[in-house]
């Protein structure tokens, strides 16, 4: 009688979800406007909007632009919106913050397409290690999504998995 190898996490009916799949498409660039301020710390308006005119906005073509300013200057408003305003018809994608704010953000919308309801009853592995940047908050995000509708819930690979969640019988 041979003894045969059985692959048990193949088995197992788990179901893993590699956030990695999920990850957007597109460089990554942060627009620091402190530059554009009077000593880097007082936004005046007549020089701004002459920076605003001056700046090759193509540059920013298909990006997902961050928009920041690192000082610690006082912006207004109005500001980063005169800047949305001419990324708009270059940028693939702009928000306000710093390039962590903008993965939150990708993520958030990348995983809106995700149907959680197909994932009910399901032992699900969400899987842990990733060669590209993932926000903690899109395991938090897909962990709420997941919550009522999977049977259970593991972080980390098939083959050794921490429990997070296991539904009441």
């Amino acid at each position: 009688m041979e003894d045969s190898i059985v692959n048990k996490v193949a088995s197992s009916g788990l179901v893993t979800i590699d956030l990695e799949e999920f990850y957007p498409k597109g460089e990554r660039t942060l627009l620091d406007i402190k530059p554009w301020l009077f000593h880097e710390l007082i936004l005046k308006e007549k020089e701004f909007r002459e920076y605003i005119k001056q700046e090759d906005w193509s540059k920013y073509k298909d990006k997902l632009v961050a928009v920041t300013c690192s000082s610690d200057a006082i912006v207004p408003t109005w500001a980063y919106m005169l800047v949305a305003l001419q990324l708009q018809p270059f940028a693939a994608r702009t928000v306000f913050g710093n390039l962590d704010t903008l993965e939150t953000v990708l993520f958030e919308e990348s995983l809106k397409r995700i149907d959680f309801e197909a994932y009910r009853d399901k032992r699900v592995v969400i899987k842990g290690c990733s060669k590209l940047p993932v926000p903690i908050n899109a395991y938090v995000h897909l962990t709420n999504g997941l919550r009522p509708f999977v049977k259970s819930m593991m972080y980390g690979e098939p083959c050794s998995t921490v429990p997070l969640y296991k539904a009441p019988k």
